[in-house]
This record gives structure tokens, sequence and C-alpha cells, in this order.
């Protein structure tokens, strides 16, 4: 509650004196998880966890604090160069064991952080000050699918990747079982949606940045 609801308060309340235009970033973990559609960005918030109720009391409380300045951008599922992810996990399993077992009942949108970044600085070139937009990538797929494309790109096989559901992996919180999140909102300041979540990683993992 501290960082997600009352840091994004205090970070708009700062921009609105400086007169600065604020992104909130956020998560598809504000939604419940059980849609069967990609949820659009009005879509009303029903989050199922700690994490997802913080966060979507930060995105309350900075709208409120600077309604004419803040953007809220949700994003889901990344990845990058830097820090712990998804991507760089699944490389290194896989080159330690040869095999991997992955969820396949959970559906997102894996997304590069630097297709967020370059997409962030697009959406502020448009002069946009308020609203909500949805920052991931195009397509969507399972976490299995997401190891199954990593391990293709690794010249793996993926009949190595083995299936399995959530709750051979359960923990404490809650994970959304559908993360898919509608990016319309894009076309109405004029942009398109992020590039194919498949294309962006296969750029990446040619860049060599996993190792």
């Amino acid at each position: 509650m501290a960082v997600n609801a009352l840091g994004a308060e205090n970070l708009a309340r700062a921009s609105a004196a400086a007169g600065a235009v604020m992104v909130q970033f956020s998560t598809d973990y504000v939604f419940a998880g059980d849609a069967t559609e990609p949820y659009p960005e009005d879509a009303p918030l029903a989050p199922a966890s700690a994490y997802g109720r913080t966060k979507a009391e930060g995105e309350r409380r900075a709208r409120l604090a600077h309604p004419d300045g803040t953007i809220v951008l949700r994003t889901a599922w990344l990845y990058g160069e830097h820090g712990g992810n998804f991507v760089r996990t699944m490389v290194r399993l896989y080159r330690e064991h040869g095999r991997l077992t992955v969820v396949d009942d959970q559906h997102g949108q894996p997304t590069f952080t630097r297709d967020l970044a370059e997409q962030t600085m697009r959406m502020l070139a448009t002069g946009l000050r308020s609203g909500t937009l949805h920052g991931t990538a195009s397509g969507a797929t399972t976490w299995h699918g997401f190891a199954c494309a990593i391990v293709e790109n690794l010249g793996g096989d993926t009949a190595t990747v083995e299936p399995t559901d959530s709750a051979r992996f359960a923990r404490p919180a809650r994970r959304p079982a559908h993360s898919v999140l509608g990016h319309d909102g894009w076309a109405r300041i004029g942009l398109n949606p992020m590039r194919p979540w498949r294309v962006a990683l296969d750029e990446a993992m040619a860049e060599g940045m996993f190792g």
C-alpha cells in the first residue's frame, strides 16, 4: 500500500505542483482475471490479490490527486534486458535441464520492456495528458506457449516443454487465469497498438540479451 497506492498519490501531487504529466504504470491484476475476451480500458476493476488491490488504489489516488495530468498505463508479463524475468529464467532452466514444465491455463501478453518504453514516448508525444491505456503486446498466449517460443528460439524441441495446470504450481497469491488486455484506446489518440509479442520476443532473443 505504501508504494503502490500512497506512493502513486504522492508522485501525482508532485506532478500536479510541477505542471507535469504523470504516467502511472499499472497492471492486469486490477481485473478479476476470469474474462473470456480482452479487458477493455474501461472494464470494471475487481482485483483478487493484495497486489491488485493496492495497484487499483494507486490508480484511483493518482487520478484524484492530479485528474488533468495522470495517464494510467496498464501492462503485464514484462521481460527485458535487465533484472529477473520469465525469459531469462526459462533460458537458464532449459540449458540446465533440457526440459521444462510450464502452466498452460494462464493467458496473457508477453511484453518487451523496450517496446513499452518506446510506446510510452510515442504516447506522450501526442500531447495526451490524462486517460487510461493498455501497454501490452498484441496477440496472446499462455505461459506454456511463451516457453515454447523461447525454446524454439534457442534451437530446441518444443516437445520437451511439458504443459501443466496452475494447481501444480500453487502460490499463496492468486494468479489471474486471463490477463489479456484490449487496445482500443490507442486508435483514439492516433497510435497503433504495440507489435505482436512473438515478433518482439524473436528480436530480443536474437540480440543475445538473455545469455
